[in-house]
């Protein structure tokens, strides 16, 4: 679920030259000012001084530029030469870019270049991708480009030879003419795109639930207040605003937490209702909620101490303001005269409730403290039943739901523990854990669990994806990344334990252990990162998710950043699963069709793309990408059903010069081996962040029926999918929790 900033997004062909021309001016300007600064009284700078001056990190790239900028050999840059170099890159032809490019790689300046040279060159642009290759699969890329390039086979590249190679490749040359800005610097974070119109016809369309209930809730809230001031009227305009804050707040004291019926939302998932209520909105309206009722709560609090304050100046008062705001002796209320103490026990409650519950308090490792403080709850609706005479009569029916399903929640995760069979540590802290399932367990693709390891915190639960398909019976799989104090000792306390696990029959564990890592294909297990073991936890749930929706949809895409994948993985298997039951293939003529069968499945496509900041972060489900690659191997000649796409955002694109070579030579090694470099994957990893216009046009283009977009990452990246699905009209779909 961690991504870098949001996805590049590439202006109109038409508009490329002018922009260009722009920022490559104010980039020279940008320079100057810099080489001023850093070069001092004697107007030269050296090799250190120009990486600074640059922020060029890679030293092969800075010390080729240094060595071809300073024309005269004298060992340090002048203004002079700067410029006319870079002059030469903003304004010359796409020739004279070429010719740069060639120079770079000729280390020696011999006017060729040799495997060494090719190989040194790559090296430094792998760096520069943050990609981690073997150096056998480093020579297997240059040879690859080598031999390529070398059209003639005499052992070395020319000029000529590299200009050829390069018009090989669509868009290489092209990106050649790219603004210089680019080729010292690497792109530069590209603005936001704009956020649509509100209130379109497009907005509408994929609002329209979540805005109706908007205006529903402001309506009732408005008639709440209506009703309650005009009936007291006669006590004055502080008592009138009090009493319609409190009807209000009876309202939303008592319906708050309905929105958190978890089990009550799930089955209303399977429902029509689905269709017209915001189910997945449920947290922002539950957060709206606890908005609404702090604002109501000091609003009601100030109109009844203003009240107070003008009880207590009348004459025939026999009453102080502090008695009237504090004490019982008033006879304020209907329980023994508790309002007004109870009504400040309340207002203090729910500010410290508000306090805790901030995104700062939750996500800095002190999730403790919304949970503690988040449980007053209770304390709050027994408050407010002495506070209010009326709070009661709301607070039944939705109080009665809420404690038969935390009743029923308690009994079924508490009927029977089950235990973590095995654990697998994966590259960037993400704990696999396998469950063994309950034989009452029943969920859908894309649920998720509410999971408590009494060894870890005995009174935390907390909520994860699961990430295996229904269909597989005997475990539970999930996979949870370290990003908060309870998954980082979840993580350390495995990775400190035995590797063996704790326990008797050792042995017997480890040759268990080593016979699964010979059955396994393509995945090497290190002993130290793939422990069995017996350990106790509970599980609360399933529970349904927006994901449940793709099996309704007709072409669905699946977007998944960095962790983002987890509950991808339950239904890209799933979906799998379903579609080759629902294909036959004939024994004679080795004919297939697809056959309709009642799974409720209307899918005709499915995308998949799965964008990660590093290499490793692909090593978390790759063993499960081959296996779904291998059973759409025979799908190329009917048109695949499921398409993987694959961004690796720390890989250099094709549009910088530290990354041209690199990307030619793992395209003409992919084509050779038919897998990728980067993952082993049949799909090709491709450099930096989607073109999400391109991939959105390339999606509306198939026609492969309605387009629903499903999407599970960082919020940054969610608005700007959320705009780009508005421009398209496609439905959008975000995974919370």
């Amino acid at each position: 679920m961690n991504t870098s900033g949001d996805p590049a997004q590439t202006g109109p062909e038409g508009c490329r030259g002018t922009m260009s021309a722009e920022e490559d001016a104010r980039w020279l300007r940008w320079v100057t000012q810099q080489f001023k600064t850093i070069a001092g009284e004697d107007g030269e700078i050296s090799l250190q001084e120009f990486k600074a001056a640059l922020h060029v990190k890679e030293s092969f790239f800075a010390e080729r530029f240094f060595a071809l900028f300073d024309s005269d050999r004298s060992g340090t840059i002048t203004l002079q030469e700067l410029q006319e170099a870079l002059t030469l890159l903003v304004h010359g032809s796409p020739m004279d870019k070429l010719k740069f490019l060639f120079q770079v790689y000729d280390i020696d300046g011999s006017g060729s270049i040799d495997p060494d040279e090719l190989r040194t060159v790559l090296q430094s642009c792998l760096r520069e991708s943050a990609i981690s290759l073997p150096d056998e699969k480093l020579d297997q890329l240059t040879l690859a480009l080598f031999e390529s390039a070398d059209a003639d086979g005499n052992g070395a590249i020319t000029f000529e030879e590299l200009r050829d190679e390069l018009q090989r490749f669509p868009g290489v040359m092209e990106n050649l003419t790219i603004s210089a800005a680019h080729w010292l610097t690497g792109p530069r974070p590209r603005p936001r795109p704009r956020r649509p119109r509100q209130l379109t016809r497009a907005y509408w369309h994929n609002h329209r639930s979540q805005l109706f209930c908007l205006a529903t809730y402001a309506g009732l809230h408005v008639l709440l207040f209506a009703l309650a001031a005009s009936a007291h009227r006669d006590l004055g305009a502080s008592v009138m605003v009090a009493k319609g804050c409190g009807q209000c707040l009876n309202f939303d004291c008592s319906f708050i937490a309905v929105l958190m019926l978890r089990r009550c939302l799930t089955w209303l998932r399977a429902t029509w209702l689905a269709q017209v209520l915001p189910l997945d909105q449920n947290i922002q309206f539950h957060q709206l909620m606890g908005y609404v009722v702090v604002g109501l709560s000091l609003v009601h609090t100030v109109a009844h101490t203003v009240n107070f304050v003008l009880q207590a100046q009348a004459e025939a008062s026999p009453f102080q303001f502090w008695e009237l705001l504090l004490t019982t002796r008033p006879g304020i209320g209907w329980v023994h005269g508790s309002a007004s103490p109870t009504g400040v026990a309340l207002l203090l409650l729910l500010l410290l409730m508000f306090i805790c519950s901030s995104s700062c308090i939750r996500r800095s490792g002190h999730f403790e403290v919304f949970y503690w403080t988040h449980l007053s709850y209770l304390l709050v609706w027994l408050l407010l039943i002495f506070h209010g005479p009326n709070f009661w009569k709301w607070l039944l029916v939705p109080g009665i739901l809420f404690f038969l399903e935390k009743a029923i929640g308690l009994a079924v995760s508490r009927m029977a523990a089950v235990c973590i069979m095995e654990v697998n540590l994966l590259p960037s802290k993400v704990t696999h854990l396998l469950i063994k399932r309950p034989p009452f367990f029943h969920y859908r693709p894309g649920d998720y669990l509410y999971l408590n390891i009494p060894t870890i915190a005995r009174y935390e639960w907390h909520p994860f994806t699961i990430s295996s398909a229904p269909e597989q019976k005997d475990t539970i799989w999930l996979h949870i990344r370290s990003q908060g104090q309870w998954t980082n000792r979840l993580y350390e306390s495995f990775k400190a334990s035995d590797p063996l696990g704790r326990g008797s029959k050792r042995l017997s564990r480890s040759v268990t252990m080593r016979k699964s890592q010979r059955s396994s294909k393509g995945s090497e297990i290190l002993l130290e990162k793939h422990k069995f073991c017996n350990i106790k936890c509970y599980i609360d749930g399933p529970y349904g998710t927006p994901t449940r929706r793709i099996f309704a949809s007709e072409h669905a895409v699946l977007i998944g950043a960095g962790i983002g994948i987890t509950p991808f993985a339950s239904i890209l298997q799933s979906i799998m699963y379903r579609h080759q039951k629902r294909k036959h293939t004939c024994p004679s003529c080795q004919h297939s069709w697809i056959e309709g069968v009642q799974d409720n499945m209307k899918l005709h496509k499915v995308d998949f793309i799965w964008i990660n900041r590093d290499q490793r972060s692909f090593e978390w489900f790759v063993s499960l990408l081959t296996k779904l690659e291998m059973d759409q191997a025979k799908e190329a000649q009917y048109g695949r059903f499921l398409e993987l796409h694959m961004y690796m955002t720390s890989a250099l694109g094709k549009n910088d010069m530290k990354a041209i070579g690199l990307q030619m030579a793992l395209d003409l090694l992919a084509n050779k081996e038919k897998k990728d470099s980067i993952t082993g994957l049949q799909t090709r990893t491709q450099p930096g962040r989607p073109d999400w216009s391109k991939v959105f046009q390339k999606v509306a283009a198939e026609k492969k029926g309605k387009v629903q977009v499903f999407f599970c990452g960082s919020p940054a990246l969610a608005k700007v999918l959320k705009g780009h699905c508005e421009k398209f009209g496609f439905r959008f779909f975000q995974e919370n929790f």
